[in-house]
């Protein structure tokens, strides 16, 4: 970039495109419409390493690249080979990449005037506090996930460690410095909130949602088939729906097929292997973004099955908002904002978390052509009225500029 080129926004994420992951999408989205409201963006990112195997590792300290308009600097950070890679090279991976976006935010610190860290991972937070403290930038934290309740009630931290304590205090540090916390629901905002005493004041919605242009309904046949969309993960609970295709195959001639990749993928195929069930569970790996509106069209339902935890209550993953924007009712488990949003939107089904209630409320479903027609019109009029990508980029850009000229919101 040019010295006299004036970025006023800088964007710090671990994840961006070509990596086809739901935060990828998400700070391409954001990046894009920002730069479109007239706000010049720059986003630093990794080398893209998801999925594994994909792309290959680089030795490049730097890369600058444009994706369609939106202004990109790839920055050397520690390449994880193993699928299931270990705690050093994990931490290696969320530590190398903001240390060496800090120094590059040092470097570009004529460039902007607004910085935005991306979270989780939390130590992408390390050049927010930098740009803040040091070069008086105005810094804004935009958290998608309650990355330690998370990571405690799923076995990956334990509760009291002093790793865990080091996290808190960390997160705490940083909340308390930021001009404005982002928040994908308001579950995570009241958390937030109480766990680091933060004013109401200083915390906005970001919420996910999906892009309507891209996403909607295509004039397709409908396929018999259900599908699941996104990170094959820890969080989600998808052994369970397969265990209750079993049931489910025994009345209707249905398959589910499985669209993206992650750490719980190969267990899953295994099992499905070992239960011959190739024949009604398939497994599609990651498919181009811009196939994904087609196949959602094509299919009947698409299930967000996430897991009953109350550290998990705050999340409703970005395919729930995409199966809507495509017209594709959804079946879910969990608890909190994905109750709330089947509620408000009467365009899913919440179920309870056991094989059997969840193939009997796929059979009732998949009865009623009609009810399902009549879910996912309402799905789509639901997002397009209050989680439509462009409008929630927008009230964010007039967040961004009170922020920048000291005007509360």
């Amino acid at each position: 970039m040019r010295e006299h080129d004036k970025n006023q926004i800088l964007i710090i994420s671990q994840h961006f495109p070509p990596e086809n992951i739901a935060n990828a999408s998400r700070i391409y989205e954001i990046s894009k419409f920002l730069s479109e409201f007239g706000l010049d963006t720059i986003v630093f990112a990794p080398h893209p390493i998801f999925p594994k195997k994909t792309f290959k590792k680089t030795r490049n300290i730097r890369r600058s690249r444009e994706i369609e308009g939106v202004k990109v600097l790839n920055l050397w950070g520690w390449q994880q080979g193993a699928k299931n890679p270990g705690f050093l090279s994990r931490m290696l991976y969320y530590l190398i990449f903001p240390l060496h976006a800090s120094l590059w935010a040092i470097i570009y610190s004529k460039n902007y005037d607004l910085i935005i860290t991306s979270n989780p991972p939390v130590f992408t937070a390390i050049p927010g506090i930098i740009s803040k403290k040091i070069l008086k930038k105005k810094w804004i934290i935009d958290s998608r996930d309650s990355w330690i309740d998370a990571s405690i009630s799923l076995g990956f931290l334990k509760k009291a460690s002093t790793l865990e304590k080091i996290a808190r205090k960390f997160e705490k540090i940083c909340y308390n410095n930021a001009d404005l916390v982002g928040a994908t629901t308001k579950v995570l905002a009241r958390r937030i909130s109480n766990n680091y005493n933060i004013k109401d004041s200083k915390i906005i919605l970001i919420p996910n949602g999906a892009d309507t242009e891209t996403f909607y309904h295509h004039k397709v046949s409908k396929k018999n088939q259900i599908i699941f969309l996104g990170n094959i993960g820890h969080a989600q609970d998808l052994e369970k729906y397969i265990q209750a295709m079993k049931i489910v195959t025994k009345k209707i001639d249905v398959k589910l097929l499985i669209v993206g990749d992650g750490e719980k993928k190969e267990e899953l195929e295994n099992i499905v292997q070992k239960q011959a069930l190739e024949d009604i569970i398939e497994f599609k790996g990651l498919i181009p973004r811009a196939k994904i509106p087609e196949l959602l069209s094509e299919s009947l339902i698409g299930i967000a099955p996430m897991k009953k935890l109350k550290s998990l209550e705050y999340m409703v993953p970005v395919k729930v908002y995409e199966y809507m924007a495509c017209e594709l009712p959804f079946l879910a488990s969990g608890m909190g904002e994905i109750v709330e949003l089947a509620r408000k939107s009467k365009a899913g089904i919440i179920t309870k978390d056991s094989s059997n209630a969840i193939a009997k409320a796929i059979i009732t479903l998949l009865n009623n052509p009609q009810k399902l027609e009549t879910m996912g019109k309402q799905g789509r009029e639901y997002v397009k009225s209050h989680y439509d990508r462009i409008d929630i980029v927008y009230k964010l850009k007039t967040n961004l500029d009170q922020c920048k000229t000291g005007i509360s919101k």
